[in-house]
């Protein structure tokens, strides 16, 4: 790139995705328009790893069961894994709670105004917290989730590894340098928002549409016709897998037995069946009067972020509350559904 585009780049970067966000970008999303600082944070926390179409389902019943950040403090951490059950990535939640506590705690419930006092409230990170600092306050940071990482690199021509940390520190500093100078009230939000929105509905990671793009003459990547090579990021997490036995004891009247999951740990704070490495473990661990009972159900498989988990749920129907042996709970049918649940375990008691 020569000098001239370069300086084109970065002298009215900020301004195109600006104009661009006002006409084109997504204002019309619940936690936009607006400068509440719980909204925003709200929505932030539960928009990473997830699709928008997924949170727009969970952000209103959020708001509805607590509207504000003192109200979450408040609630037991049971009641908010119970409304997060099915949205994933649960230590989100566990300090989504914590973070409630240290604003009311040690904020006297106002979320602090800059970026760098954000950071040292649970669960927030140096995007998370330069989103809700530009977007509420207007603070003059920038953030680089995903999308902007995508849209940074490509339309700089930011070709360094960013599996090194020396690489993303300058992708920092080249994003910091792209940021508005001027009427910086007016401009972070818009800003913030557009290069979220331009990574999310344009610069797409695949079959991005250069073609509506505010940026794309001045855009290497575009330029180059090689949009699929950024950015770069060559170290992989691995994969593993895991098999897991599940004891689904329930009454005649169909309460089930939850234990509380340990936290770290799969599904950390959650409610579950008691797991089990083999079903030799299993059949050990019921009463022997209650081993013939034990009935197989089809086995079902659950994608983590890291992690293939395979599940084989094995049914127990009793007569009576006679699993001493566990720490747990019985829950009945008017009861489980409010509890903090993981995904497929709520699943096989709806379909029963």
């Amino acid at each position: 790139m020569s000098v001239e585009e370069r300086d084109l780049t970065m002298t009215e970067f900020a301004t195109r995705v600006v104009v661009w966000q006002k006409i084109h970008g997504r204002n019309d999303l619940p936690w936009q328009n607006t400068r509440d600082p719980y909204r925003v944070w709200l929505s932030e926390i539960m928009l990473q790893q997830t699709q928008v179409s997924t949170v727009l389902d969970y952000f209103p019943r959020f708001l509805t069961r607590f509207p504000d950040v003192g109200s979450l403090a408040r609630a037991p951490l049971d009641d908010v894994l119970g409304l997060w059950s099915g949205l994933g990535y649960y230590s989100r939640a566990r300090n989504l709670h914590l973070c409630a506590l240290a604003v009311v705690g040690l904020h006297s419930g106002a979320f602090p105004q800059t970026a760098l006092a954000l950071q040292t409230l649970p669960g927030i990170g140096r995007s998370t917290a330069a989103a809700i600092a530009s977007l509420c306050f207007g603070e003059r940071v920038a953030i680089l989730d995903g999308n902007v990482k995508r849209v940074l690199t490509r339309a700089l021509g930011f070709d360094a590894d960013l599996a090194v940390a020396a690489n993303e520190r300058r992708l920092w500093d080249n994003a910091t340098q792209l940021l508005p100078i001027a009427d910086l009230q007016q401009s972070m939000p818009r800003y913030t928002q557009g290069v979220m929105d331009l990574g999310a509905t344009v610069c797409t990671a695949r079959k991005p549409n250069c073609t509506i793009c505010p940026l794309s003459d001045a855009c290497v990547a575009h330029r180059l016709g090689q949009p699929d090579h950024y950015p770069v990021k060559t170290r992989k997490l691995k994969r593993s897998s895991q098999l897991i036995w599940l004891l689904w004891a329930q009454t005649i009247d169909s309460s089930v037995w939850l234990t509380k999951r340990p936290i770290p740990g799969v599904w950390g704070g959650l409610y579950c069946f008691p797991l089990f490495d083999s079903r030799e473990a299993l059949v050990e661990s019921v009463p022997p009067d209650w081993r013939p009972a034990l009935e197989d159900q089809p086995s079902i498989s659950h994608v983590l972020t890291h992690k293939d988990l395979y599940l084989h749920p094995v049914r127990l129907t009793m007569n009576s509350q006679d699993l001493a042996d566990f720490a747990g709970i019985w829950a009945a049918t008017d009861q489980w559904p409010d509890l903090g649940l993981p995904a497929p375990i709520r699943k096989l008691l709806t379909q029963g």
